[in-house]
Order: structure tokens, then sequence, then C-alpha cells
């Protein structure tokens, strides 16, 4: 009778309802029961013993950037490993549906630090699209591992029709005919199943390249009449818009924030980044959730979005985004292929002063706390300094500036010199908060993104390891129900995609979860290589023991650590199209 049973496992459905000791039998693709007693298992292939493990859906990130790696690696395995079956592309205004290989190469390669190199030869090897249709049909034929959904990126509808370097210059404006064209490929993506629109206003997002080298994303240079017009159509189709406001001009984030609104009109779904616990500005932790009640209240429909986990990153040498933050940083960084011309500029005593000026700035919007007594070496040639933060390098140093402490050593090693800090949501009782409250959305892992300084693939287990610790500690700050909830069907039904639940006829999109092994593994990370990329080694989650089993479309996937013998060979995974 059925395909798979997956049987005696604690079955939570994904609305939030209580769960509950469950058989779950799955015939062509979907879930045919979910039963109390135990399903007959005569003929069936496949038996899956749940016992002690839970059985939820698959999870859903709402914020990656797999555009690239989906094309030459579609069974995108390092979320799905993790128990994530449904991913959306096209964050930060950047998609790879309208722009060439070069464009493509100069958007994603800095801003999201992904090798130009790799984006050029991905798109030049795999692009045969000209329209989002033609997109949603490439990445159909492609033996898709998890499901896709889509976000437009409004730099990438810009660059297409106004060409980049126009797109990217002060007072150059579309002309109504441009503007017009932006809009028709808006309304194309959304009648091919688009959720939405991606647009950036972040200023320190820099462009790769050299035509256009460290201007800022396209998107950032659109002016409130064209952003108005491309709202228009997001507001009457009832699909969403991705923000990323300016941290450094706070009327940015109030201007998107507020465009959310309803009054006289159709609200406007809106998800801005990010909801943080910043550590260079610990009151602002108090801020989001109340800038969003105040809009919801008012009739808006406004998120924020927030890794529910602590932002940890690491760096090899200065080759970090957030070093664009400040004028002294992002000069080093636009010499990121001039290696030997950056090593002069960090010698030079001229540069050191305007980069110890930036870094003792400590007021006014920033991401990165530039605390070098916070950043601590793990690598590096000189063994002695290993362990230690830059600050202390400085102190052992005869009392050297934590700056010309991090310079030095990165002079004389450059990316030989790797570290990591934690720039936000560093305190357990904000997590905790915004994990809770419904003006957020759990997502942005930046997945297929920096792939040399985080790793978040496996955010959606750390966040339900937190919660269970939590419950068995006796201090709940939400239910297991509901918190598996907020990774699946909240998410699902907000961008209006077929995902996220567990129910009779649902999709059999699933993961089984050894909760004993929602341990400290979950918090590792570890190194694997991209064979795409050259073998390029990215930072990765390996905790094996925690899924026992994850299913797409029915089929058996990954498990204990070790791919199912589809994946990656078959389409398992769909491109879920908003609304149907």
């Amino acid at each position: 009778m059925y395909d798979t049973i997956i049987k005696g496992g604690r079955w939570f459905d994904g609305t939030g309802s209580p769960s509950a000791m469950r058989h779950l039998g799955i015939r062509e693709g979907s879930i045919a029961t979910v039963s109390a007693e135990p399903l007959d298992e005569a003929d069936c292939p496949q038996v899956i013993d749940a016992a002690g493990n839970w059985v939820i859906p698959g999870m859903i990130d709402i914020h990656t950037h797999y555009d690239v790696e989906v094309l030459q690696s579609p069974a995108l395995a390092e979320s799905i490993r993790h128990g994530v079956t449904t991913v959306l592309l096209g964050s930060c205004s950047l998609s790879t549906v309208h722009v060439d290989a070069s464009d493509a190469g100069d958007l994603f390669g800095r801003v999201e630090a992904i090798p130009r190199k790799h984006v050029i030869a991905a798109m030049t090897e795999i692009k045969s699209w000209t329209s989002a249709h033609e997109y949603v049909e490439a990445l159909e034929a492609l033996p898709l591992g998890p499901n896709l959904a889509a976000f437009i990126g409004h730099s990438d509808i810009r660059a297409a029709e106004m060409g980049l370097d126009r797109a990217t210059r002060k007072g150059i404006r579309p002309t109504d005919a441009e503007l017009a064209a932006m809009a028709a490929k808006l309304d194309d993506a959304l009648d091919a199943g688009f959720v939405g629109m991606s647009s950036q206003q972040l200023l320190f997002d820099k462009l790769d390249g050299e035509v256009c080298r460290s201007r800022t994303l396209p998107s950032t240079y659109a002016t409130t009449r064209e952003r108005r017009r491309l709202n228009a159509i997001l507001r009457r189709r009832g699909r969403a818009l991705q923000g990323g406001p300016d941290v450094a001009r706070p009327q940015s984030l109030v201007a998107m924030a507020a465009s959310s609104l309803g009054i006289f009109r159709k609200p406007l779904k809106v998800s801005l980044l990010s909801a943080a616990d910043i550590k260079a500005i610990p009151a602002v932790a108090q801020i989001f959730p109340l800038i969003a009640r105040v809009i919801d209240r008012l009739g808006g429909d406004f998120r924020w979005q927030h890794l529910p986990v602590p932002f940890e990153v690491y760096s090899d040498g200065i080759d970090l985004p957030v070093f664009e933050e400040f004028g002294s940083g992002a000069a080093a960084l636009h010499l990121s292929n001039q290696l030997e011309q950056r090593r002069e500029l960090l010698r030079d005593e001229g540069y050191r002063r305007r980069f110890r000026k930036d870094y003792d700035k400590k007021f006014g919007p920033r991401v990165w706390h530039r605390d070098f007594f916070d950043a601590e070496i793990v690598e590096c040639p000189d063994a002695s300094v290993i362990g230690k933060t830059f600050g202390q390098v400085g102190q052992d140093r005869g009392g050297l500036h934590s700056v010309d402490a991090f310079l030095d050593l990165v002079v004389e090693y450059g990316g030989k010199v790797r570290w990591r800090t934690t720039i936000s949501n560093h305190r357990p009782q904000v997590l905790d908060n915004f994990a809770a409250d419904p003006g957020v959305q759990l997502g942005f892992s930046d997945a297929g993104a920096h792939l040399r300084n985080m790793a978040f693939y496996n955010f959606g287990l750390r966040f339900l390891r937190r919660v269970y610790d939590a419950e068995r500690a006796g201090r709940p700050f939400l239910s297991l129900e509901h918190a598996v909830h907020r990774i699946t069907g909240e998410l699902a039904d907000w961008y209006g995609i077929d995902a996220g639940h567990l129910r009779p006829g649902d999709r059999a999109d699933l993961v089984v979860i050894d909760p004993v092994h929602l341990d400290e593994t979950v918090e590792a990370y570890a190194e694997a290589p991209i064979a795409v990329f050259d073998n390029l080694s990215r930072m990765v989650n390996r905790n094996d023991a925690t899924v026992v089993a994850v299913l797409v479309g029915g089929e058996y996937v990954f498990g204990g650590g070790v791919a199912g013998p589809v994946l990656g060979v078959r389409r398992t995974g769909r491109f879920l199209r908003a609304g149907a």
C-alpha cells in the first residue's frame, strides 16, 4: 500500500498543533496516512523506524545565495544533510535570471564572497534562459535535491535593462522605457511563480570586476519613483519585498518598513534584513520587535529576518565583508585582486592612521564591533600567536595598537592568518526573545555564500537544540511544536509556497531527527571541498548522528551523514510557485 513507512516517531505537522506518536504512510511522493495505529508493512519497500525520534516537515531556508551553486551542483547537499528541504534563491537584490555571466560575476563575487571566476564559469556553462519562465524550466531540468523558490533580484533586472555601468552611476536615472521594461520583468517573474523581489540599499556591499569595481549594488542607485513603481506591482500581486536597508541611514530602514503599510491600499509583504543582537549597538535589539509591532498594528504585513544562532564569522586575513563598512577597510578590499599593492597599502603609515581612526570610531550605525581584543587567531604560520587575540598580540609586542598588530600579521602572512569573532546574537536571552516574536522570521543563513567566512547550514537544528535544552531545564521559552512551526509551516504560509507541513495530502518532505544527538556537535564547524569550485574549501557543519533521514518528495535523499543514491542523480525537489 505504501512506498515508505515512517513508524513510531513523534510527529509534528508544521502547524504548531500538539505533537504525537504516529505512523506515516507515504505514497507517490505525498503523505497518504498519519495513523495512531501501526501500518501494514507488507510489500512496503522502505520502512524507517523512528522510535524515539522526531518526524518534522522539511525545514525552509528563506535566505540563501545558492543561485550560482545550484547550476552546477543542484543536489545542494550541504543544506539537505541538515534537514533543509526548501531553499529560497535571489536574496539581497541578486539573481541570475537576466544578467550575463560577466555581470553576474561582478554582482556575486565580492558581495557574497563567491570567487568571481567560478560565477562566470557556472553562468557561461549552464545559462540558456532569457526570461523568468525559461529560468524556472532550466532549474526543473536539473536533478534538484531540495525544493526551490525564488525572489527576482532588483539589481539583476536593473543591470540587465540599463547596463551595469549606467545602473551604478550616481545621477543616472532609467528612462521611462527602461523603467517600464524593469516592471515588465518583475511582472513576468511573478507570473512564473516567484515569491517576490529582493532589493538592497546597504552601501557597504561592493561590486567585483574591473569596470564597476567598488561601486555599490545597482539597486542602491534606484530612486524613490523606481522603488514605488516596482513595489506597487508586488502589492497588487500579493507578493513579498525582501529588503536590505542601509544601516548607516536609519531613514532607509524606516522607509522600507513603512512601505508595508496598507492605509487606503493593500498592505505590502515586507521582510527586512535583519533583526540581530549586534554587539556594537546592544540597545538596538529592543528596537527591532517594536518596529514590527507598530507597522503591523497600523495595517502592515512586516517581518524581520533573523539568524537564530550566534553570528560567528571567520576571516582569512582582511578578507571579510564587515571591513567594507568603513573607508580604510573598503580600500583594502578594493585591492583584493592586487595582493602586492594591497601589502604596500597596509604597510603605509598614512593608511594606518586612517585605519586606526576608523577603528576607534565607536559611535554610529555599524555591524562590526571593531574590537581586536574580541578577535581570536585560530591559524597562523607563527604558532606563538594562535589562541590569542590581536589585542593581546599588540600587548605582547610592547603595547602596539591592536590595529597595527593586526596589519603587521596580515602584511607578513596574508590570508594564512585566520581568525574568528562573534558579531551578533551572543546573548541567549535576546535570542530567545527574537525566536518567540511573531514579527521575526527565522532564517537568514546566507547558505552558498561567504564560503570561507561562516557556516549556518544547520541553523534549524541549532535552534531546535536550544528550544529542547530550555524545555528540559524547566525554563521553556517556546514549545517544541511552535519552534517546528516557526522554521517550517509559518514561513511557507507567509511566502505562499506549498511546503512546511506534514499532514495527509501534503508533499512528503520531512526530516527524522534523533533528539539525543541535538548536542554540542551541532555547534561545531568543519571544512569540505566544493568540487565544482576547484575544490575550494568551504566552512560547513557536521552533525551526522542528529539527522536520521531526510526525504524530499517521498524519496530518501540523506541520512546518517550519507547521501541517498538518488541525490543529485534524479530530481527530487521542484520549483515551488507562489500561490500554487
